[in-house]
């Protein structure tokens, strides 16, 4: 079998439109979620999102291209043209046979499905513009970027909700593993901060209500009420070993396993038992060869929803016993909100750098513990400690769970 690196990150977040500043961001324990400017939320019972600020997608994409493509996908190949640039992958130097992507997102041009639909009630079916479709449908931001690179091998778009980036990023890590390509591009993309998908969360009552923007993406702690929306995109450049080596390429880490599993459970709330959750976590710790300790970095799903995080804890617990107290955990959605199948991407950003310089991100705004959430949750501040490994877990709607495990190189 073949070794997969990391080799390039990629990123346009609420913490900053590209990797360096996310990181750097996450690193001080910034809080990017604020009152919602993308429309009137004032009548609406949350108020609060992680919105990406000040983002031009012409730096990554020219101006007439910008118009026939939905912000989701501009976000993927802006996340995707940062993780190749820092590869210092040339062009040409990939077979195009050989060069991949899988980018998914959760639930893909919804800005144009709604436009598109106001269009349609307001001035008639001729109206709707010949682009609605490839704008919209879920795949085509893994298209776009496939286009943009000459990228000829195998290309998903994978939907699996919340896991989706984790599930695009371990079934690419396959993909090389196995064989079918040398290089890469795996993450996810989101932008659905708009009134229809802020009403649906909220009917469902995911959404947290808080007002006060320090206490409403507050994961682990008691007082957690519902997730923050979050937008963005991120991608993982992933490499084959001995093609990166051959190359002289930087290597920010090795990932070296992966598990999927699924609770066939429920539709939206997660397994109380957390039996597949964490399954998926034991099968990616025992392909990479993990053993919990202090040096140890879990980049958890955390949500900050009262169920998720409780049963998240007891998948930790489950897949390592007493062993769970040793490692250092952290939600960067406390900082990011929750950016839907992009999430997996940036917390896998976040893990492989964490990693790379030896730094856990913080859970921000934690103040009241959880009895039932008592792992160590690196609270409020950044640690610097020596990792070895680092997990990032993802938890689906659909009860999708993914784990991804890397390790320092």
């Amino acid at each position: 079998m073949k070794r997969v690196v990391v080799t390039g990150l990629g990123a346009v977040s609420p913490l900053g439109n590209d990797a360096k500043t996310t990181w750097e961001n996450m690193k001080k324990g910034v809080c990017g979620i604020d009152t919602v400017t993308a429309f009137d939320a004032s009548e609406y019972k949350c108020t609060l999102a992680g919105e990406v600020r000040g983002f031009d997608p012409t730096l990554y994409m020219p101006r007439g291209e910008v118009r026939k493509t939905d912000l989701y996908t501009q976000y993927a190949v802006a996340a995707a043209t940062q993780a190749y640039e820092d590869s210092g992958l040339e062009e040409g130097a990939v077979p195009p046979e050989r060069f991949g992507v899988y980018i998914g997102s959760g639930i893909g041009g919804v800005h144009t499905l709604v436009s598109e639909h106001t269009k349609l009630i307001e001035k008639g079916p001729l109206r709707i513009s010949p682009f609605f479709v490839p704008m919209m449908i879920s795949n085509i931001a893994s298209g776009t970027v496939a286009i943009k690179y000459h990228a000829q091998g195998p290309n998903i778009g994978i939907v699996t909700a919340c896991a989706t980036s984790t599930n695009s990023i371990g079934e690419a890590y396959r993909a090389i593993k196995h064989g079918y390509a040398d290089v890469m591009l795996a993450g996810g993309s989101e932008a659905a901060i708009l009134p229809l998908c802020f009403a649906g969360f909220i009917s469902c009552q995911a959404l947290s209500q808080s007002t006060d923007k320090n206490r409403a993406s507050i994961p682990f702690d008691k007082e957690r009420g519902g997730f923050v929306m979050g937008e963005g995109g991120a991608v993982l450049l992933l490499e084959e070993y001995e093609h990166a080596k051959a190359r002289g390429a930087r290597i920010y880490a090795e990932l070296a396993g992966y598990g999927c599993t699924n609770d066939a459970y429920h539709m939206t709330a997660p397994d109380p038992e957390a039996v597949a959750s964490s399954r998926a976590i034991e099968l990616a710790a025992k392909e990479c060869g993990l053993v919990p300790g202090r040096d140890v970095y879990v980049n958890a799903h955390g949500t900050g929803t009262p169920l998720n995080d409780k049963t998240e804890t007891l998948a930790l617990k489950k897949a390592f016993g007493q062993d769970a107290y040793k490692l250092r955990v952290s939600s960067t959605k406390s900082m990011t909100g929750h950016m839907l199948g992009a999430a997996g991407g940036i917390e896998a950003m976040a893990s492989v750098l964490a990693l790379y310089e030896g730094v856990v991100p913080p859970t921000v705004n934690y103040r009241v513990p959880d009895e039932e959430c008592d792992l160590d949750v690196t609270p409020n501040t950044a640690a610097g400690a020596p990792l070895a490994y680092a997990l990032s877990t993802s938890l689906g709607f659909g009860g999708h769970n993914g784990c991804l495990a890397f390790k320092k190189i």
